[in-house]
């Protein structure tokens, strides 16, 4: 199948990839990434939309052993965090994941860095068995994690979209942020933000008895339908690209 550019209809065939909404990268977590709370309630939205497509939603984690390579004790350059069956590797609890979401682990190998979601786990191989052909991708952190899954996506063939207002960074060094993002631009990804999609509304059946008046109004009937089909989300506004 092929997709428009800037055509953001969600499909059954298109995968909500959600990157790390972990409690250590939230507010009072070993590694906090800065707003990275305010994620949460967008990625709800999100998934709610992806839900009523009947698109498949995936999350990744950060599954680490005690004693992994990135850890300052390992010589690497993060404090420990998201250690396996801990609590700060467990989702933020007001992350709204279905039942039926598919859980990818990374960086379990503690030799290993592994800050894309497709590096060194079945992710491909599950979005290609379930039919999946685009990718919406949101969380933590932009300029590692969320960057490397979507470059990764991109060098698979997956096209790919980054939810501006679904990810916060941490800017370790200036700019860091605004350099992940115009990476993932630059290999093929577009931006979008929930201002950018549209939902569907539907409309009870009418009983017989409705006919007749319809039948008198059928322009004014079909203008509402179609205002209501239409009608933007308009609460959240476009972000900035310095997210």
């Amino acid at each position: 199948m092929n997709y428009l550019k800037n055509d953001l209809s969600v499909k059954s065939t298109d995968a909500l990839i959600i990157v790390d909404v972990q409690n250590d990268f939230c507010y009072g977590g070993a590694l906090p990434v800065p707003e990275g709370d305010q994620v949460v309630p967008v990625l709800n939205d999100y998934i709610r939309i992806f839900k009523n497509a009947n698109a498949k939603i995936f999350a990744t984690r950060d599954w680490h052993p005690p004693n992994h390579i990135s850890f300052k004790a390992q010589g690497g350059s993060w404090p420990p965090h998201c250690v396996q069956d801990t609590e700060g590797a467990k989702f933020h609890p007001d992350l709204k994941l279905p039942s039926d979401a598919a859980i990818i682990s990374k960086a379990t190998d503690p030799r290993k860095e592994a800050y894309s979601g497709f590096d060194g786990t079945e992710l491909a191989d599950m979005l290609n068995k379930a039919g999946v052909k685009r990718l919406f991708v949101g969380g933590l952190a932009t300029d590692y994690c969320v960057k490397n899954t979507v470059l990764d996506a991109r060098k698979l063939g997956f096209p790919t979209v980054l939810l501006l207002d679904a990810v916060r960074g941490i800017n370790a060094k200036p700019d860091d942020v605004k350099t992940a993002i115009a990476a993932m631009i630059q290999s093929g990804a577009e931006q979008a933000t929930l201002e950018d999609f549209q939902e569907t509304f539907e409309f009870p059946p009418t009983d017989d008895s409705d006919t007749e008046v319809l039948a008198k109004k059928p322009l004014i009937k079909a203008d509402t339908k179609k205002r209501a089909r239409m009608r933007p989300r308009g609460k959240y506004k476009r972000v900035r690209t310095e997210q």
